[in-house]
């Protein structure tokens, strides 16, 4: 039986909640971790008309990638569309999850997607760039259960250093300890000095591994209370950072890099800002969602062209006072989401035996019509 905390232990491993904003609402939006999961749904955004996909094909499990409570509800009338959207969930027991800016700011997340869509090559982030923090495990444990350990914990993701795995390093020594009349030593004997020859088995890993690699320690680990330290490493986490820069394959005029994102993103019309649609271009930036604050990012960066949604008119002006071009093909761009999100969950229900189905939406969502 899978639960949704057993699917979001497994996203989160890949795009932790700490990468997200501060402020922004990803996480849990309705239901219950603990819900039983047969079939859940991937979708861009939550909407009535979601809910009514996902009610049709028995879903009972929706990730979205734009959170459907961006506030806190202040009442719950129900004459008020959203709130009678939350209703129906909450009626039928679907559970909603929203990873917005932890999977924007996600390595081979979001914008990843999105600059791979474009062809950008040699990317890295936009915006500055942070790091998730990395932890070392030293556990002590009896020497005769070391191996068991060892093995357990690269199980579980730790040890793995660049494209190297099963990394650890390990001291022997002896533990003393002195088992109380309640205790159930797996050495030693009630009330009697207890000396093991122990190794101190130590290993690094992603923080957001911690929750997965400590269960495995305690599983593999001999004794009742296992004796462990667990420090924070700086300077040598994962880096992440929002939106991607990179390079076109070959140049091209603006005109036609504006071409081929309709193309690729497949809308039938977006806003292009150019004082020059010949100039030729190859360094490109890109940031999924409104991205507009963000220009000047681009333009330290040296890029030449700026794909990002929901510019608005006095942005459009200082793009090109600066002159940096930019197409905007719409917030809407994002849907690659779908696409990928459920080719993840497919492999990890593979992996992990979920036996779950997985469903994209098919509705488009984007709110606006050209005429």
């Amino acid at each position: 039986m899978t639960k949704v905390r057993d699917i979001i232990n497994r996203f989160e491993e890949f795009a932790p909640q700490s990468l997200a904003e501060p402020g922004d609402p990803v996480g849990l939006q309705l239901g219950d971790y603990n819900a039983q999961v047969k079939k859940m749904m991937v979708t861009l955004d939550v909407r009535p008309a979601v809910v009514a996909e996902a009610l049709k094909n028995n879903v009972d499990f929706i990730f979205a990638h734009h959170p459907a409570m961006f506030h806190p509800l202040k009442n719950f009338d129900l004459s008020v569309p959203q709130n009678a959207m939350y209703a129906e969930l909450i009626k039928h027991n679907i559970t909603v999850y929203a990873a917005h800016t932890n999977l924007d700011n996600a390595n081979g997340g979001m914008n990843d997607w999105l600059a791979e869509a474009l062809g950008l090559l040699e990317t890295k982030p936009l915006l500055p760039v942070r790091e998730l923090p990395l932890l070392k495990l030293a556990v002590f444990v009896p020497s005769d259960a070391a191996d068991q350990m060892r093995r357990a914990l690269a199980a579980a993701g730790a040890g793995q250093i660049g494209e190297y795995r099963n990394c650890s390093f390990s001291v022997k020594g002896t533990g003393r300890f002195v088992p109380s009349a309640k205790a159930d030593p797996a050495y030693g004997a009630h009330e009697k000095l207890a000396c093991v020859t122990e190794e101190k088995v130590e290993v690094v890993f992603p923080q957001s591994k911690k929750r997965r690699v400590l269960a495995a320690m305690r599983t593999a680990h001999p004794y009742e209370e296992p004796v462990f330290d667990l420090f924070t490493l700086k300077e040598m986490g994962e880096k992440y950072g929002m939106g991607r820069v990179g390079n076109l394959p070959r140049e091209m005029s603006v005109q036609q890099f504006a071409e081929d994102c309709k193309r690729i993103f497949a809308v039938p019309h977006l806003r292009l800002i150019s004082s020059d649609l010949q100039q030729s271009i190859k360094r490109v930036a890109v940031l999924g969602g409104s991205g507009g604050q963000f220009y000047q990012a681009a333009q330290r960066q040296g890029a030449q062209m700026y794909v990002t949604g929901d510019l608005s008119y006095h942005t459009g002006h200082d793009l090109l006072a600066c002159g940096l071009s930019a197409v905007d093909p719409g917030h809407h761009i994002e849907q690659i989401c779908k696409q990928q999100l459920a080719a993840k969950f497919n492999t990890w229900n593979t992996e992990a035996g979920w036996q779950i189905e997985v469903f994209s939406s098919k509705l488009n969502t984007d709110p606006f019509k050209f005429i």
